[in-house]
């Protein structure tokens, strides 16, 4: 399958989903770490207020950070207007599920058009996508990944 991919890429054939998806490893490593209650081994530098800078950020994406010690946070590329960041919102989020695998789904009873929760029943972790503006005023989709109350 990899190799598919690989050659369609090289071909020039789904090479835009190929790189899209190129922090898959990155966001797996990231719940691998907040599932063990442990993001502080990922802690960078100290910003403004209870956010660090992150040592594992999301490949492609920007402004990863951590808030305290149980949230991990990213946002996408900008986007032209808050339509085309609802766009990449719903793409985001069925690769988000793609991502992390079956164990992981849409709570539809938790999600709008513009917020979207996405959980396993056997993780420990939960993710919220949203559209948002950055502060450069970009529009965004901004992933949080956060450890659930025990």
């Amino acid at each position: 399958m990899r190799a598919a991919a690989l050659a369609l890429a090289l071909c020039g054939i789904g090479g835009a989903a190929l790189a899209d998806t190129a922090w898959c490893p990155d966001l797996q490593r990231v719940r691998d770490v907040a599932a063990t209650n442990r993001l502080a081994v990922i802690a960078g530098p100290p910003r403004e207020g209870s956010f660090r800078d992150t040592t594992l950020p999301l490949a492609g994406w920007r402004d990863c950070s951590l808030y305290g010690a149980r949230t991990y946070t990213c946002d996408s590329r900008g986007h032209g207007s808050a339509e085309d960041a609802e766009r990449a919102l719903a793409a985001l989020v069925a690769e988000v599920k793609d991502c992390l695998g079956p164990d992981w789904s849409r709570d539809d009873g938790r999600s709008s058009p513009v917020y979207v929760v996405v959980r396993s029943e056997h993780d420990p972790v939960s993710m919220t996508l949203s559209t948002d503006r950055a502060d450069d005023g970009a529009h965004v989709v901004r992933l949080t990944l956060f450890l659930r109350g025990r």
